[in-house]
């Protein structure tokens, strides 16, 4: 084996390096992929920071990443279906197949999950190696390169906004970072009445506008009851999906839900939140926790909701607002930290 390049964690301290590591190995049920485009998740920024979750969660030595799009170069023996020349993205989460729940189906739950560029090497390299069954093959050539880069993210944002029916339904989305943004889409492609989004960046509530959402509120200066009124609504948003982790986020939410209103939360909050929890009891109001892709059908999901609808295809590819080589990996880990723009991707071709 030779060498690649890879941005690298040696040890348990902040920061990356750019420099040679050998190229990983390929198991008997493995797939090395050629890594073209990497997408840059708030994960990689708490793993760039060593944070104290970093510091609780992470193996280092390690090669962070775990969004991607790729080409095939070499399959283990035992691989049945994935072809060498197939184009593909990850699935990052690895499960171990024999727990209570991914013996009933549910893989998504797996209680022994290793995270791709998390608790095993992953995709910010020139190559990185997955299981077959982790690999998602790209059949559609309308799927770009950069646009495969985030299929994670999209991931997240499709089983978060698919989490309750949405036909005729009103939604509030707190949050409008990459995620937030696709759930834009994805909502309005599943039927939804009236999207609201929340933020307090200009840029981001700008590019929601660009995207089609019926009102981006400044939380720094309105308050999202007022913008129910300028919505036209009367009872509160029906469906809640909280993007942001921010602890004031959640709380204002279920002030603005009518009763029996259901919140899906994928934002991670960073400390805890006072919750009236009264409120949810007499409201009836449902709290669902997100995490991941459903394994696989959101990923079936996203790929017939981009075949299908060139609108969402277009708005999703819009929300990749910086595209930069590998070699300038600080400059797009400045812009994603920023939170003013949508998705970084870098491109590993250029190297």
């Amino acid at each position: 084996m030779g060498l690649m390049k890879a941005l690298y964690k040696s040890g348990a301290q902040p920061g990356f390096e750019l420099v040679d590591r050998p190229e990983p190995g390929t198991g008997a049920g493995d797939v090395k992929i050629r890594v073209h485009t990497t997408g840059i998740c708030g994960t990689d920024l708490h793993i760039q920071s060593w944070d104290a979750w970093a510091a609780s969660t992470i193996n280092a030595p390690l090669v962070a990443g775990h969004e991607f799009y790729g080409e095939v170069v070499e399959i283990g023996e035992d691989v049945r279906d994935v072809k060498v020349g197939d184009r593909v993205s990850g699935e990052g989460h690895v499960v171990c197949g024999i727990c209570r729940n991914c013996r009933a189906g549910r893989r998504q739950m797996c209680i022994r999950t290793s995270s791709v560029g998390v608790q095993r090497d992953g995709a910010f390299a020139e190559y990185v190696v997955i299981p077959e069954e982790n690999v998602w093959v790209h059949h559609d050539p309308s799927v770009t390169p950069e646009l495969g880069a985030i299929f994670d993210p999209f991931g997240n944002a499709v089983h978060t906004a698919l989490s309750f029916p949405l036909v005729g339904e009103d939604v509030l989305i707190t949050g409008a970072g990459p995620i937030g943004l696709m759930a834009i889409a994805v909502a309005r492609h599943a039927g939804a009445r009236k999207i609201a989004i929340t933020d307090v960046s200009p840029s981001r509530l700008e590019l929601a506008r660009s995207l089609g959402v019926d009102l981006a509120v400044d939380v720094s200066t309105t308050r999202i009851s007022d913008a129910q009124r300028e919505l036209g609504m009367r009872e509160g948003f029906d469906i809640g999906l909280e993007m942001s982790g921010h602890p004031t986020a959640l709380p204002e939410m279920i002030e603005n839900m009518n009763h029996g209103g259901r919140i899906a939360m994928l934002g991670l909050p960073s400390q805890s939140i006072d919750i009236d929890w009264g409120k949810v009891v007499t409201h009836m109001l449902t709290l669902k926790g997100i995490y991941g892709r459903e394994m696989f059908e959101t990923w079936y999901a996203m790929s017939a909701m981009l075949s299908s609808n060139p609108v969402l295809h277009r708005n999703i590819s819009a929300v990749i607002t910086d595209v930069l080589p590998a070699t300038e990996w600080e400059k797009g880990f400045e812009a994603a930290r920023g939170g003013h723009g949508g998705k970084v991707v870098l491109d590993w071709r250029t190297l």
